[in-house]
């Protein structure tokens, strides 16, 4: 799967998706400080996932109706962020290909599957 990483998500993350052969772009490689307005549009623009733990992507999508080609918000304490990576990955093995059209809120024990915008 393509998933764009935001700058707020956890570079651990990134590196276990490619690990496990997923095609994922960290923002902080190849721009740093782009809006958010510049991410869900360059994720859009290259059918990825976005990855985010910024809670302003859900204003975008859902309160000003911006398109999305799916987004998984990461709201993982400090406390449990080990098992984040694992979280992220039996996300993907069950919920696969649903997550492109999908605004996903993942916590830990829990996760909350809307639609997107598309």
């Amino acid at each position: 799967m393509r998933f764009l990483a935001d700058e707020s998500c956890d570079f651990g993350v990134v590196r276990t998706l490619r690990a496990a052969g997923h095609d994922v772009v960290a923002v902080t490689e190849i721009s740093t400080r782009s809006t958010d307005q510049e991410v869900i549009e360059l994720a859009v623009r290259e059918d990825r996932i976005l990855l985010t733990e910024d809670k302003d992507f859900g204003q975008l999508v859902y309160a000003n109706m911006q398109p999305s080609g799916g987004v998984i918000f990461i709201r993982y304490p400090a406390h449990v962020r080990s098992n984040l990576s694992k979280a992220v990955m039996s996300l993907i093995k069950e919920k696969g290909e649903q997550l492109a059209s999908s605004f996903v809120v993942l916590r830990p024990g829990r996760i909350r599957k809307g639609r997107g915008r598309g």
